[in-house]
């Protein structure tokens, strides 16, 4: 009976692998947690199956059908291989592959993340360059300020005539041609921002709702378990670096494996526990408090600092110092106070490394979006009701200096956060040892710049560029001080649970927050009356009220004008909508669980 219901299981599954395409066939045989020898017979028995069933349909089949499936069958041939080439050109691929062999899956995690930020930023800086900044040349007038060099620091002077900033862009139609085709530019500039957090709004759900499928949901499908690695080495590497990078990244997965199978449960008595407990409410008194205490400096020079702009400076050296102090004091204290987190974590001695590094996060996060709230409060309700002639560009302005000084900053923490410790742990004080890779910190710093980009998009379109190049110096500057600097963790662990905190931080709070900000921008703020394409509205968002009066003199157009009055200015419509996806949610969420349970009780059966 066993052997029948072997057979029976076998004859199922080659029945199935036959009817899959080429490449999901392959996918499913190298996914089989078998050896080398039994992968080949299922293999050789699916290609018998297939042409049974092809000399079958041939005797049916006309000679056009037949050189119609051949014609498919080449196409998904070469789609294969232009895939595979493909995933062999991918940025940083090996790079990456190097980083998982040596440091393991928690330090990977973060050049992953960096990595999909910088795509973040290039689909962004090739938006708003296409549809924004090209349209602006055409219309462009000759930039009479002189270029000193200081502008690059500062972000003023000989810039503030340019595409960089909001100020530079027209409010006219641009037209090349007489009679001939217009671009809208205010329509240009608030449809390309618009559409653009559309897309990273569902890019951002979409990444969040697979990997929380991936590593909460159905974890044991995706996760390298002991017989999988064990049996499914690949023979076709005949690399001897090739070979010993495979089996360190093997050994690593391992010792990932085995450490989450073999926690240590750790037993406490009650004095140890109350000692504990004291010790961990000490320290989250002194990171509120220190949190406090920087968004208080940050606010009261932030005020400083806008009076001294405005009352101007006779030494135009002085001038451009006065503009750097508020983003170097703000970098140098999400610099310095991350470090005093993370002395903070190892005081508190946590039982696992996982709960340090999202303590730490958690702490981070607190205090680097209190900092960002005190800034846009500043932008919005100071900055925005000033008598300065142009308030955006001088918000946009305030975004480069941080966003640049920031970089800095980052890209100088690896020489003195980890070339120093290296130097002191190998030479003064040889106990310490090399330093660990401080994924909290260093992770933080990457939502913190993203936050400023995404609310920098609406006040200095061509910022994402600038983020672009940044984040690709910071992918070398790290990988280098890593490789040089830090040893791999102390204790190995498996992190994929983390990147969907890192995906989930970087919705929330990071990314709602950023649209709360440019909603009251554009649809509470009035703009300045003497620059930027939206000058002499009373909202940017009235520039789409006004093209709306317009298409309802248009028979053609009518249809614009029901989408916008019955759907996108309608409550009821978001209500329903909202009620839909809650609906959809719920339905998702009892599928996945009747998923698990069926995949508990077949794991049962089969060890019955």
């Amino acid at each position: 009976l066993i052997l029948f219901h072997g057979f029976y299981a076998e004859e199922k599954l080659v029945g199935s692998l036959a009817s899959m395409s080429t490449s999901e066939r392959i996918k499913a045989i190298q996914k089989m947690p078998e050896t080398m020898k039994k992968k080949r017979e299922i293999r050789n028995k699916v290609l018998k199956e297939i042409t049974k069933k092809s000399r079958h349909r041939g005797t049916r089949l006309s000679c056009c059908t037949q050189c119609l499936q051949g014609t498919v069958v080449s196409f998904r041939r070469f789609g294969n291989s232009l895939s595979e080439c493909f995933h062999l050109l991918q940025l940083w691929h090996k790079t990456l592959k190097i980083i998982r062999a040596e440091f393991g899956t928690s330090v990977l995690s973060y050049f992953i993340f960096l990595k999909w930020l910088l795509t973040f930023n290039i689909f962004s800086f090739l938006i708003n360059f296409s549809f924004i900044t090209i349209p602006q040349f055409v219309a462009a007038e000759p930039n009479n300020l002189s270029f000193t060099g200081l502008e690059l620091l500062t972000g003023a002077g000989y810039f503030q005539q340019t595409v960089l900033y909001y100020g530079f862009y027209t409010n006219a139609t641009i037209s090349k041609i007489e009679n001939g085709p217009s671009y809208n530019m205010q329509l240009a500039y608030i449809f390309t921002v618009g559409i653009y957090f559309v897309i990273c709004f569902l890019i951002l759900l979409f990444s969040m709702a697979k990997s929380f499928c991936r590593n909460f949901i159905n974890p044991q499908t995706y996760s390298g378990n002991a017989s999988k690695l064990l049996c499914t080495w690949d023979f076709n590497i005949n690399n001897e670096k090739a070979v010993k990078l495979k089996q360190k990244n093997l050994s690593t997965q391992i010792k990932e494996d085995l450490t989450e199978v073999n926690r240590e449960v750790l037993n406490f008595s009650v004095t140890e526990r109350v000692v504990r407990i004291v010790i961990h409410l000490v320290s989250w008194v002194a990171a509120l408090g220190t949190a406090v205490a920087a968004c208080a400096g940050v606010y009261f020079l932030s005020i400083n600092n806008l009076k001294l702009f405005m009352k101007g400076h006779k030494n135009d050296l002085e001038s451009q110092a006065a503009m750097l102090v508020l983003p170097i004091v703000t970098s140098l204290l999400n610099a310095f106070i991350p470090f005093f987190y993370s002395w903070l974590g190892h005081l508190e001695r946590f039982r696992t490394p996982g709960h340090q590094i999202y303590v730490t996060i958690t702490r981070n996060i607190i205090l680097k979006i209190s900092i960002v709230g005190i800034l846009c409060y500043y932008w919005l309700n100071i900055v925005a009701a000033s008598e300065s002639q142009c308030w955006e560009t001088l918000v946009g302005q305030d975004i480069y200096r941080l966003v640049l000084v920031d970089f800095i900053f980052c890209s100088l923490g690896s020489f003195f956060g980890e070339f120093l410790q290296r130097i002191i742990g190998t030479t003064v004080c040889v106990s310490l040892g090399l330093p660990e890779f401080d994924i909290g910190r260093n992770l933080l710093d990457l939502i913190y710049a993203q936050t400023l980009t995404w609310i920098g998009i609406l006040f200095s379109p061509l910022l994402p560029g600038i983020q672009m190049i940044s984040f690709s110096i910071v992918f070398y500057v790290k990988k280098v001080s890593l490789m040089m600097n830090c040893q791999p963790p102390r204790k190995v662990w498996r992190t994929a649970q983390m990147t969907t905190s890192f995906m989930f931080l970087l919705f929330f709070p990071s990314f709602l927050g950023v649209l709360s900000v440019i909603g009251v921008t554009v649809w509470r703020l009035k703009p300045s009356k003497e620059c930027g394409p939206f000058r002499g509205l009373t909202s940017m968002y009235a520039a789409v009220s006004e093209w709306i009066k317009i298409l309802q003199n248009y028979t053609a157009s009518k249809w614009v004008v029901w989408i916008y009055h019955n759907l996108i200015t309608s409550e009821l419509f978001f209500f329903v909508l909202s009620v839909l996806v809650l609906i959809f949610t719920y339905f998702y969420w009892q599928i996945i669980e009747g998923r698990k349970i069926m995949t508990k009780l077949l794991h049962k059966q089969i060890i019955n």
